[in-house]
């Protein structure tokens, strides 16, 4: 079985919705609300189709399809993270205490609430449904947003960043245990479910405005921050493997880690024209990419085994042309996809 990620359509929206409501823990940039749902469908795709020059509110809506025609997982990709209202982190410090005449030299790590993430495009949202081909698709869906940013990329900011989810011990959250909950007196998943169904901007207006030395909080709080959940460390490791790296930055909930990479230093692939053809026969080239169509309205990505021909063409088997609803002589952007594909189920 074959899959294919694509611009998502309003039909989608009951695909999506189960997805949402499944997410555990919930996540807060993928609200499991049809009409808010319908909203952000309808807007990915006018942004699609709109000529936009510089990255502002628009939001990209990317699933994976299956050959049959289900939708089996969704991602999304913010073309600023603070489009519509600032995008509260912590950001980790090091402050020096020091006293000439006591002889005192100190450093103190801190964490101190910032907003500068808001102007980095924020790719989330990522959900799947238990369908056996889950983890291709998470796969695919990951490649898949960095070829839209490759293949638009003025339509997004220079830094790129990933929010996973902190670290959770025996259904606490150690961080938000040592942190937040001193202030909101509620426990996390109250928290993380009002941030899902509105705006998040509460938590950069109820949370105190001064730093947070790291040796006033307990050991538990401490030792979560920056720390993934155990469900995103295979997540982590991809990232990392694409070229994110952690950053100074994390979730000012459950302290889990911010991951950034530059737009212009990940893999931007080539331009190549579409020729069908037997890839076999093609010799010893052919190797997997991924093929991410260019018309303005749409996307489509999958992952194919092609070739170049003598001319410098991408060669590929006739159904995978199909699927992408490509024609011949059609430029496509063409980025390898070794490094993180596997054998089965990925091909279109």
């Amino acid at each position: 079985m074959s899959l294919i990620a694509r611009s998502a359509t309003p039909d989608d929206v009951d695909a999506i919705m189960a997805m949402a409501a499944m997410a555990r823990p919930a996540l807060t940039n993928l609200p499991a609300d049809r009409d808010r749902l319908m909203q952000r469908l309808a807007s990915s795709q006018a942004a699609l189709a709109a000529s936009v020059d510089r990255p502002g509110d628009e939001q990209y809506v990317l699933v994976a399809e299956t050959e049959a025609g289900e939708v089996i997982a969704t991602a999304t990709v913010k073309a600023l993270a603070g489009g519509r209202e600032a995008y509260y982190t912590y950001r980790q410090e090091t402050l020096i205490h020091a006293s000439q005449q006591l002889d005192v030299r100190r450093e103190v790590d801190i964490l101190s609430i910032s907003h500068e993430m808001s102007h980095a495009s924020l790719l989330c949202a990522l959900a799947t449904t238990d369908h056996g081909l889950a983890d291709s698709a998470r796969r695919l869906l990951r490649a898949a947003r960095l070829a839209l940013i490759a293949r638009f990329p003025e339509r997004f900011a220079a830094t790129l960043f990933v929010a996973l989810s902190g670290y959770r011990e025996g259904g606490r959250t150690p961080f938000w245990d040592g942190v937040g909950r001193h202030f909101f007196s509620r426990d996390f998943d109250d928290i993380h479910r009002a941030a899902s169904l509105g705006s998040r901007s509460f938590i950069g207006e109820v949370m105190p405005p001064f730093p947070l030395y790291l040796p006033l909080l307990d050991d538990h709080a401490r030792d979560a921050i920056g720390r993934a959940g155990d469900n995103h460390l295979n997540a982590l490791t991809a990232w990392q493997q694409e070229g994110f790296r952690l950053s100074r930055h994390v979730d000012m909930l459950d302290g889990g880690p911010l991951l950034e990479a530059s737009r212009d230093h990940l893999p931007h692939g080539q331009w190549l024209t579409v020729q069908v053809g037997d890839v076999s026969f093609e010799g010893a080239c052919a190797r997997p990419v991924l093929i991410a169509s260019q018309r303005l309205g749409s996307f489509r990505a999958c992952v194919v085994t092609a070739s170049l021909n003598e001319r410098g063409q991408c060669v590929m088997e006739a159904d995978s042309v199909r699927r992408l609803a490509v024609e011949i002589d059609e430029p496509v952007l063409v980025i390898p996809f070794d490094r993180s594909c596997d054998s089965e189920g990925q091909p279109c």
